[in-house]
């Protein structure tokens, strides 16, 4: 591992000397995701291929923490957890065979799961960071003090490579519950959104509360996912009812759901609006959502200013997710612009850790 990790090093360099662009690449399976590439500079960018970094360093299931090389496939992961029954609560989206756990940490996306156990943020204790001067940078439960008195191994969490090439990290790992069930309900956007807001005031162990519109009508599939001791998980099916799926066919829903495998994902523009808990139905376009209603996916066609607005009044942000790549993209990129504060922030740190801005420019934020 240390020949390949000279080898990287020794690319980073080299395009550092000729200010070339970098654009930091995984399983791949993300690169739909982000602000597309500026214009060309004159400088074709260089690939860094991450994929070759695998491997679990290091797993203590006693301890519940778990490190491993970036380029590892979350399915290796996953496999390892599972020998001791253990998972990933913040449930990863994949979006394909490839997906790895550098790239996960670097889009910061959780799935469906997050809304019981918590985002992903809350899960990486340490990373390992090659900056632009190829050196090896450790921050959180590692070695490293944080640069500049940030916590950097949360500000890399969905920071899209910006900063440098994430080589290795840590993430605390949960024990699989003892029951795991899925219930399904027959309704539409209103009607599911008013029981999710009722789960809200209960102690009910519901992990997972995601709704899918029906391939036509007005209905649509709202599923709940139970995760707990057997009497919890039992009484709260005995007052929800609704109907009770098979592990196969909860396991094969959510998948589908969480990695965008259904008719509804395929469908462009799609757009992702985060707002409050307790958000009524947005009406602005065919929608599913996550997280009981926390997150909207809306298939919109309206003004990009226009969807924004609507996600702040609902007290949140509004991201291009998915396009056609025939309509153009807003001139201040797919995500919602940060403030005047945030931005200063950003540029101290990419000025720290990548000063001749040549990695994954843009990505993130429009022009940085």
């Amino acid at each position: 591992m240390d020949y390949i990790l000279s080898r990287i090093s020794e690319q980073i360099t080299a395009a550092r000397a000729n200010f070339r662009p970098i654009e930091i690449v995984g399983g791949g399976t993300k690169r739909f995701y982000g602000n597309p590439p500026p214009e060309s500079t004159g400088q074709e960018a260089l690939q860094l291929q991450m994929s070759t970094l695998t491997g679990v360093v290091n797993y203590q299931p006693s301890e519940l923490v778990l490190t491993a090389w970036a380029g590892t496939p979350l399915s290796d992961i996953e496999a390892t957890l599972a020998e001791q029954n253990q998972m990933m609560a913040f449930d990863p989206p994949s979006f394909g065979s490839g997906a790895t756990i550098g790239g996960a940490i670097a889009a910061g996306l959780s799935g469906p799961l997050s809304f019981g156990y918590g985002p992903l943020r809350h899960y990486v204790l340490g990373t390992q960071l090659l900056d632009a001067q190829g050196r090896i940078l450790k921050f959180g439960g590692e070695v490293m003090k944080n640069v500049a008195g940030y916590d950097v191994s949360r500000l890399l969490t969905g920071s899209m490579g910006m900063f440098g090439a994430i080589v290795q990290v840590s993430i605390k790992v949960m024990p699989k519950p003892l029951v795991d069930q899925t219930l399904c309900f027959e309704c539409d956007e209103k009607q599911a959104l008013t029981l999710c807001e009722a789960l809200r005031s209960k102690t009910w162990p519901v992990k997972a509360a995601a709704w899918l519109p029906a391939d036509r009508g007005e209905g649509g599939q709202l599923a709940l996912r139970l995760c707990g001791a057997q009497s919890a998980v039992k009484q709260a099916i005995e007052v929800l009812g609704g109907q009770a799926i098979d592990e196969t066919a909860a396991k094969a829903w959510w998948t589908a759901f969480r990695d965008q495998k259904t008719s509804f994902f395929a469908q462009h523009p799609l757009w992702r609006l985060a707002v409050k808990a307790r958000t009524p139905a947005l009406d602005i376009g065919r929608t599913a959502f996550d997280l009981g209603g926390e997150v909207r996916w809306v298939q919109a066609q309206a003004q990009p200013a226009v969807i924004r607005k609507m996600a702040s009044e609902a007290g949140g942000h509004a991201t291009l997710f998915r396009w056609d790549h025939v309509q153009q993209t807003p001139p201040d990129g797919v995500f919602q612009p940060l403030d005047q504060t945030s931005i200063a922030v950003v540029k101290r740190l990419k000025e720290e850790l990548d000063p001749k801005f040549i990695f994954n420019v843009g990505r993130l934020v429009a022009g940085i």
